[in-house]
Formats: structure tokens, C-alpha cells, sequence
């Protein structure tokens, strides 16, 4: 019977190849709009999911001035490298604390140039952030403690100041003062957000304080929890420790620690969310192709008039006349919906390509999507199909 329904159905259907290829064109653009939606949307959350591991997703950012319930307070003192020792000293959930200071300097290396952000801070922001070394060495303990003159450079800036050139033992002047480079980073690339991550240059934290900052205050501390302790944990240990040590009695803190898990999170969390509204939006052309099926489908009808009376006249029953059309109506959106999954598909896979963002195949999403569009083809193909399965037989024969 099924068979014989889809002999039937297929062969009205080439009967008027173009007519019915322009139905399910609408079927075919809701169906690869939302595959190619949510695959690009997948791809991106996993971009954007990678980029903010490679931050460091177990660290926390202690910055002074702001209170974790969100009000500012401008009257914060900044902390000290006495605070760094005291957490790295009280704390033994840290396995790296990082001061980090920034100030934005003209690099220089004989004729070459680089606008870039100089950053001082210890080897522990490199141990904190995950940072391999591609050549050379990272500061050593005695050059932070001494804040000698040296510099380990970011891919990019090494890249623009020296090229192919070996760049170790090379000095280079970050505004006005001379450092020697004694390590070049391995590259990240571009954040999720957009910025260069490869695009600084770190040096000891007192020579920063000395020659550049012109002051002893370090402007947020990066701290890096141990793999079996929680971010949460680690945050509150700190949030004690660090009220303990600017005598906070009473009311809010002023300073903040922002967990850069609950940062990945939110922005997965959104990624996601954006995914979700533009699939929605792509779905919605599947009705717009439905209603073409239904048009579509009531001219046929009126169009094989006589030919509905003819069956019904020798005996077919109405059910009958109603599962031929239904099977129609079903064979026109799934067809549309076989070439909307390839169309989908390779649209996604050029968008990937283009925004560098990994292909992401999400089988759930497309065999939805495949029985959704047949779906669709059934509820709007129902009307036409029970109009015709109702017509008068003698009225039909009649019909001119």
C-alpha cells in the first residue's frame, strides 16, 4: 500500500517537475538555514569555549576599587607585592600568583617598530595562563627579585621587530629604556574576542615599577587554582585572606575577584543562546515553505478534479484520495528537506572556513530538522488532502 502511495505520489509530482521543485524551495532554504545556523553557532561556542580555556579557566582576577557586589569605590588603595607574598605564602590552594601591571609603549628594535602592551609581572603569569616558550627562557626568579632589564617577547611582537632573525640576546627599547630579550612566547592567536593575545611583552615586575609605572602598586594579582581545588574555594580563602589584610571589618569589599570559570560560562552560555534565537529564526521559513506546499497542493486539487471523481467512481474511498495527497504533500517537504540538509551542510561548512571557527556536526540538529520539514509537509498538506478526499464523485466527473 505505502509502496503503491509513493509510486503514485512520485509520479504526480514529475508530472510538473518545475512546479514542484519551486514548493519546496521554501522547505529547502528553512531546512539549510538552520543547519548552517546552529552548525556555525556550534562551531563558535566551541571557538570560543577552547580560546577561554587557553585564559585559564581555573584563575581567578583580583583587581582593587570595585566591590564583588558591584559597587565602585575610588578611594581603594592598590595592592602591594607585599599582598602577592602573603597569598603565596597563606594560601597553598594557589599553584601561581601573578602581579600584573600594564602600561601600552613603543617597542623598538633597530629600524622596526611595534605599538604594543608592555606588562610586568613574574613567571607565574606565564605558568598561570598556560604560556609555552618557543625559544629561550622564561625570567628567572633572581631577575624579578633584582627587576633587571630583560624581556620575554609575545610571537607577534618578535615577529615585527626581528622577523626571521633570531631575536635571543638582542635588546631591544620599550619607550625609553633598554631590556635584553632572553625568550620568545609560543603563539596563541586571537582571542574569541577578537584581540591579539601574542601581541606583549613581559618583564620583571620591579623593573616595571621602577622605570615605567614610577610606583609600587600592582593593579590585579592573577591566581591560579590547583587542578583538585575549586575556583570557588580558592576565591573565598582569598577574599579572607585579603579583608584580613586591608582591615576590612565591615561592608563591602574594595576589590573584586572575578572567576574566569563563571566568565566562560556567561560567554558560552550566550554563544549558545544566540545559536538557539537564529535557528529559531531560520525555522520560521519552514512554515513560509509549508504554505507554499498547501497552495500548491489546492491547485492540484482543483486542477485533477476529474480525475479524483474517476477513483472515487470506481470504488476508491475518500481515505484514500486523502493518504495520495498526504503522501504528496510528505514527498514534496522531505525531498526539500534532503536537499535543504545538503545545501545546509556546505554552507556551513564555507562559513566555518571563513570566520576560522571549527566545523562542528551536530547529527541531533539535522535529523530534526529532516523530520521537522516532514512534518511540516503532513500539517499543511492535510487541508488539501481532506478537500479533495470530500469531493462529490458526479459533481467531480462534472467538473470542467
Amino acid at each position: 500500500m505505502l509502496r503503491d502511495l509513493l509510486k503514485l505520489g512520485l509520479r504526480s509530482l514529475r508530472r510538473n517537475a518545475l512546479r514542484s521543485a519551486l514548493t519546496m524551495l521554501g522547505i529547502v532554504i528553512g531546512v539549510a538555514a538552520v543547519i548552517a545556523m546552529v552548525t556555525m553557532g556550534a562551531g563558535v561556542t566551541a571557538q570560543v569555549g577552547a580560546d577561554l580555556s587557553r585564559l585559564g579557566t581555573n584563575l581567578l582576577l583580583v583587581r582593587p576599587g570595585e566591590s564583588q557586589s558591584g559597587g565602585a569605590r575610588t578611594d581603594a588603595p592598590p595592592f602591594t607585592l607585599a599582598d602577592v607574598q602573603a597569598i603565596e605564602r597563606e594560601i597553598p590552594e594557589a599553584v601561581a600568583v601573578a602581579p600584573v601591571d600594564t602600561s601600552a609603549l613603543q617597542a623598538i628594535a633597530g629600524d622596526r617598530n611595534r605599538l604594543t602592551s608592555v606588562m610586568g609581572s613574574s613567571d607565574a603569569f606565564l605558568r598561570a595562563r598556560a604560556w609555552q616558550l618557543a625559544r629561550g627562557r622564561s625570567l628567572s626568579e633572581g631577575e624579578e627579585r633584582a627587576g633587571t632589564a630583560v624581556c620575554v617577547l609575545g610571537a607577534t611582537v618578535a615577529r615585527d621587530l626581528f622577523g626571521d632573525t633570531d631575536p635571543l640576546g638582542r635588546r631591544i627599547r620599550l619607550g625609553r629604556h633598554a631590556c635584553l630579550t632572553v625568550g620568545v612566547l609560543a603563539a596563541k592567536g586571537a582571542s574569541g574576542f577578537g584581540s591579539d593575545q601574542d601581541d606583549f611583552v613581559l618583564v620583571p615586575v620591579r623593573w616595571f615599577q621602577r622605570q615605567i609605572a614610577g610606583s609600587s602598586a600592582v593593579r590585579s594579582i592573577y591566581v591560579a587554582a590547583r587542578d583538585d581545588v575549586s575556583t570557588a574555594r580558592l576565591a573565598g580563602d582569598l577574599s579572607q585572606l585579603l579583608r584580613q589584610r586591608r582591615h576590612i571589618q565591615r561592608g563591602s569589599d574594595d576589590f573584586s575577584i572575578r572567576d574566569m570559570t563563571e566568565v566562560a560560562a556567561a560567554a558560552i552560555g550566550t554563544t549558545r543562546a544566540l545559536t538557539r534565537f537564529l535557528g529559531a529564526l531560520a525555522a520560521v521559513s519552514m512554515c513560509v515553505g509549508g504554505i507554499g506546499i498547501m497552495n500548491i497542493m489546492l491547485v492540484s486539487v482543483t486542477e485533477r478534479t476529474q480525475e479524483i471523481g474517476v477513483r472515487l467512481a470506481v470504488g476508491a474511498q475518500g481515505r484514500d484520495v486523502q493518504h495520495q495527497f498526504l503522501t504528496e504533500a510528505a514527498l514534496l517537504a522531505s525531498l526539500g528537506g534532503v536537499a535543504g540538509i545538503a545545501l545546509g551542510l556546505a554552507a556551513a561548512r564555507i562559513g566555518t572556513q571563513i570566520l576560522r571557527v571549527p566545523f562542528v556536526l551536530e547529527l541531533g540538529v539535522v535529523l530534526e530538522a529532516f523530520v521537522i520539514s516532514a512534518a511540516v509537509g503532513l500539517a499543511f498538506g492535510y487541508y488539501p488532502a481532506r478537500r479533495a478526499a470530500r469531493l462529490n464523485p458526479i459533481e467531480a466527473l462534472r467538473y470542467e
